[in-house]
């Protein structure tokens, strides 16, 4: 890896399923589930940034930088992936960028250390036969395309773009999670998700 790698946690915004309610501020074992996803984060990136639309103070207190997207439009995980890019760019020594979703608190403690296994390119992760786009490593180099991919309109897509950046596909097993073994892109979409990750924490402690 030429450089050093940043992080940012995609913290997305208001979720209907979930109440309305920023679902990464939801407590998860009696901590927001975005500092959870910090937490896991930290060793294995830095400097780390969240990228939000929602009002940054909410976000304040997480010990992160706080980047909105930089395009108009809400366009999706895409736009605020450019955002961590432009935003990492003005960080000395860093090369790349390792984004991770606020809503997936389980994700692998290796995640960095196995997408840069691939060499400098980047690459994205995968599990199950399902790729998880938002989980993906990023050379800065991207930045420019990546723009100007979004200022096309043709589609906003996070695969499309993956597929013409070329980046490399790592595929991750299941993991020991308590008693048993959780996908570690398991993510919290809806109340019956929170559920069963407090079961996971649970089985974990």
């Amino acid at each position: 890896m030429a450089g050093q790698i940043a992080g940012l946690i995609l913290a997305g915004g208001r979720s209907s399923r979930m109440g309305g309610t920023d679902k990464t501020l939801l407590p998860l074992g009696g901590r927001p589930m975005v500092v959870r996803v910090l937490d896991r984060l930290q060793p294995q990136a830095a400097p780390i940034a969240i990228n939000t639309n929602a009002d940054a103070a909410l976000f304040a207190n997480f010990g992160a930088d706080i980047v909105a997207d930089t395009i108009a439009g809400h366009q999706g995980p895409l736009a605020g992936i450019l955002a961590g890019l432009e935003w990492a760019a003005q960080k000395p020594g860093v090369s790349h960028l390792l984004s991770v979703a606020g809503d997936t608190p389980f994700f692998p403690a290796d995640l960095a250390v196995q997408l840069a296994s691939r060499g400098d390119h980047g690459a994205v992760a995968a599990s199950n036969g399902r790729m998880h786009p938002t989980f993906a490593l990023w050379p800065l180099s991207l930045r420019d395309g990546l723009a100007a991919f979004l200022e096309s309109g043709d589609t906003r897509r996070v695969m499309t773009f993956i597929e013409q950046a070329g980046l490399y596909v790592v595929d991750f097993p299941t993991v020991p999670f308590g008693a048993g073994t959780v996908d570690p892109f398991f993510n919290i979409n809806t109340p019956g998700d929170l559920a069963e990750a407090e079961r996971i924490l649970d089985g974990a402690n």
